[in-house]
């Protein structure tokens, strides 16, 4: 099992093009409200943005993509929708996973699954068995996810497997109990839609990840939409606590080695 630096504990690699992408798709409803249909076509919209995204990381040598494609808030939602979410979800498993295999990309499901139906989990288990051995492209699906949950659910695997150091817990100890452990840190997060919000999306992972938030709605997030997010992000000095003139001067001393004083404008 891969190790994965942690960008609180030492300095990450740093790349022009972001190693791990994080997107929270929001606009659907929006989109299809403007063009007077009804919500789910948005959703359908969506799911083909989706397909495309997959394939620009493709090219452009993105490794991981997260989408957050269901809360565990959004069960709030009009009982309608929620079905209908489910039953898209379904039929793209069923649509999706062969040319995902094909193109080498391996899919993960991370959240609270045991809410969904037997139908749903079943496909979902299925799905990621076989695209496992796949490496060109880890595309994971959050759904039924919250980042509270994540790191609650972590924390009680970590007691549960270690209780004898009660009180002596490090990050090092809970990072591989997080359903994301397979992972790196994203580099680039992304919201769409024009809220800037996280909403309770990687709340432990995207403690140094670069944020953009953009007022294009999903189903209309393009190639050219998506690679202003990536030169954004290759605009940004990526310090993991260090100056600017230590990344001149090509200074890689990890965040845990620094005083207390220097922790100032990371």
């Amino acid at each position: 099992m891969a190790i994965f630096t942690s960008s609180t504990q030492d300095i990450p690699p740093a790349a022009p093009v972001p190693r791990h992408v994080a997107i929270i798709m929001d606009g659907n409803g929006r989109w299809a409200r403007k063009r007077f249909m009804p919500r789910v076509a948005g959703h359908h919209r969506g799911v083909e943005t989706v397909r495309e995204t997959v394939r620009r990381c493709l090219e452009r040598g993105v490794e991981y993509l997260t989408l957050f494609a269901f809360s565990s808030e959004n069960w709030r939602r009009p009982e309608e929708e929620v079905s209908l979410l489910m039953q898209l979800f379904v039929r793209a498993l069923q649509q999706e996973v062969e040319r995902l295999d094909r193109n080498g990309v391996r899919l993960k499901v991370v959240g609270d699954l045991s809410r969904f139906d037997p139908q749903l989990q079943s496909l979902i288990q299925a799905s990621e068995a076989a695209t496992a051995g796949n490496t060109r492209l880890t595309l994971t699906i959050a759904a039924n996810y919250g980042g509270r949950w994540d790191i609650l659910q972590a924390v009680n695997r970590m007691a549960r497997s270690m209780p004898e150091r009660l009180g002596q817990w490090t990050e090092a100890d809970l990072a591989p109990c997080l359903s994301m452990s397979y992972a790196p840190e994203p580099d680039l997060f992304i919201r769409t839609g024009g809220e800037e919000r996280i909403s309770n999306f990687l709340l432990w992972q995207l403690a140094y990840t670069e944020f953009y938030f953009t007022e294009t709605l999903w189903p209309e997030f393009d190639a050219a939409a998506f690679d202003a997010a990536i030169a954004s992000y290759q605009r940004r000095e990526r310090r993991f606590g260090r100056t600017s003139e230590q990344l001149l001067a090509g200074d890689a001393t990890p965040p845990s080695a620094t005083s207390a004083g220097d922790t100032a404008n990371a």
